[in-house]
């Protein structure tokens, strides 16, 4: 498909969507499928005049998950949308009765609220806007301009330089520079590379990279074909963990309809330029979200890592050079393509560059999907966006970056959200997940589980790992029901620094980052369920005689 071919198809489809006057958008992700958005959906299709002036659409994200089902009303006459929430299939009729008058006001969720007006939306642009299952939808939103573009117009060189200059960090939760780990892979004088999206999302409590694939997965599979066409491939994987039907079902879908419209195959856009994708399915295994032990797993091995160097860029899937980034670092790529690197670059901080998307799970108001750029201070995203700590209850830590993130206090809040800053008071980035806790919250009990996910999904290839994990949870156990001692949280820490010091790959080198830093700002909890060490017999006696006299 040539550039006038694909523009004059996004005019076609943008001018079938203006004619019609109202269009009524329901979010089809998964949080909202669980509360009856099917049974909502079909409804309304059932309700509406059939005279072809109201669109029922499925879309994907709308961000709000803990309001869930969602229906927005779009009037292409009108300022602003009406957005509904917890929406039932009863409610269909009152709906679409409504539409083009006056609102339901019973069922409005305010859209002026800090939830919605502060976030700035790139990976995120079209998610709750466009139907996920459809390709055109996606075209009409500038969908595959930048692959089309790049191929025609721009040199593999351009397209590496564009990312280089956005300053992008890879999503995955490490930070590492994309355009530097691209450029490694191009490199190479291999014949023979891989791009690999690693869509293996395992941290509790995220969900970010699962939406993206159920709300936009054209946008990632765009992103994987211009990365191939910068570093050289020809091929590439999606790691898609098999808990995520609805994920691969769409992402399926979005690739035979890629193929049939000639965005995948052989010879895109009339060039030499050939990318095809195959999805893998996981097991649920969390060390498979680590790179080489993801790269055994689509190699059909067990899921282990190895020792790096070498690095998968220089020797990775089958031995060839491998380029390996995440969902939302793909998504991030034909934004900075069609924008330009400059653009990009111009948000965020100095050293994290862009915006982030985070899942807002735990005690908060509004769980759910956000994507802020970097740099916003963590009061805002808790206090503001995410509308603070429910049931009058106070805020006591934040736990970022998963199970290999940190806890953090209150006095930290202020803190900027970018890769350094929170490294600096030991929590990290990670994939996005933010988990709120209250002060009904025990941080010992906190640590615990943390400690038991990292014990039970430890691979047991390095003993640090296998090992130390399940001593540190047993002690954390210990510790939790009364019975340690001053000696056994020494140990602790103890054994903390030798996990983290040398275990084989990132699991086991940050499993101990929550029990850290809850004792660095949550000490005097471990401290209080010490047992006190009974005094030695000589003491006692001491005590008889100083009592007798």
């Amino acid at each position: 498909m040539h550039l006038d071919d694909l523009n004059e198809l996004a005019d076609e489809v943008r001018a079938s969507q203006q004619a019609c006057d109202h269009c009524v958008r329901v979010c089809m992700a998964a949080s909202c499928q669980s509360s009856g958005a099917v049974e909502v959906l079909e409804r309304l299709k059932g309700t509406v005049p059939s005279d072809g002036q109201i669109q029922v659409r499925s879309v994907g994200c709308m961000g709000l998950c803990s309001a869930g089902p969602l229906v927005e009303v779009a009037s292409k006459d009108a300022a602003e949308t009406v957005l509904y929430e917890h929406v039932t299939a009863d409610d269909a009729e009152e709906i679409a009765s409504s539409v083009g008058g006056d609102p339901v006001e019973r069922l409005r969720c305010p859209t002026s609220t800090a939830f919605f007006q502060r976030q700035q939306k790139i990976v995120l642009e079209n998610s709750g806007l466009i139907d996920p299952e459809e390709i055109n939808d996606y075209i009409a939103a500038d969908g595959y301009l930048a692959l089309v573009t790049a191929l025609t117009e721009l040199s593999p060189a351009e397209v590496l330089h564009e990312v280089n200059v956005s300053g992008l960090r890879g999503r995955g939760g490490g930070g590492y520079p994309t355009g530097l780990k691209w450029s490694t892979v191009a490199k190479m004088p291999a014949t023979q590379k891989y791009v690999i999206c690693n869509a293996d999302e395992g941290d509790p409590g995220a969900f970010m990279d699962r939406a993206v694939l159920e709300s936009d997965p054209h946008r990632v599979i765009e992103g994987m074909a211009l990365a191939a066409y910068a570093v050289g491939a020809n091929r590439g994987y999606v790691y898609l963990r098999a808990e995520y039907p609805l994920a691969v079902d769409r992402l399926k879908t979005a690739i035979r309809q890629a193929a049939k419209k000639g965005f995948l195959g052989s010879g895109i856009c009339e060039t030499k330029f050939s990318f095809e994708i195959e999805i893998r399915l996981g097991a649920g295994a969390f060390v498979c979200g680590e790179e080489t032990a993801l790269m055994q797993s689509v190699e059909g091995e067990r899921g282990q890592p190895r020792p790096r160097p070498p690095y998968p860029a220089e020797l990775g899937l089958w031995g060839y050079p491998t380029l390996i980034n995440n969902v939302e670092t793909y998504a991030n790529i034909a934004p900075i393509i069609r924008r330009g690197g400059a653009w990009f670059a111009s948000i965020g901080t100095e050293r994290s560059k862009g915006t982030k998307v985070f899942a807002l799970a735990g005690r908060i108001r509004n769980t759910g999907l956000i994507e802020v750029p970097m740099g916003i201070p963590l009061r805002e995203i808790i206090e503001q966006i995410g509308g603070g700590v429910p049931d009058g209850r106070r805020f006591k830590a934040v736990q970022t970056g998963g199970p290999s993130g940190g806890c953090l206090p209150e006095q930290q809040l202020d803190l900027p959200v970018d890769y350094d800053s929170l490294r600096e008071v030991g929590s990290i980035m990670g994939s996005g997940g933010m988990i709120v806790m209250d002060e009904s919250s025990s941080m010992v009990d906190v640590a615990r589980y943390f400690m038991e996910f990292c014990m039970s999904e430890s691979c047991g290839k390095c003993v640090p790992c296998r090992v130390g994990t399940y001593q540190m949870h047993e002690l954390l156990r210990k510790i939790a029901a009364g019975q340690a001692t001053a000696a056994d949280l020494a140990l602790l820490e103890e054994l903390c620094e030798v996990v983290r010091m040398t275990s084989l790959c990132g699991l086991g080198q940050t499993a101990p980052n929550p029990v850290l830093s809850t004792l660095q700002y949550f000490r005097h909890e471990y401290e209080e369920k010490l047992v006190r060490e009974q005094p030695g017999r000589e003491e006692h006696e001491s005590e008889k005689l100083e009592t007798v006299s």
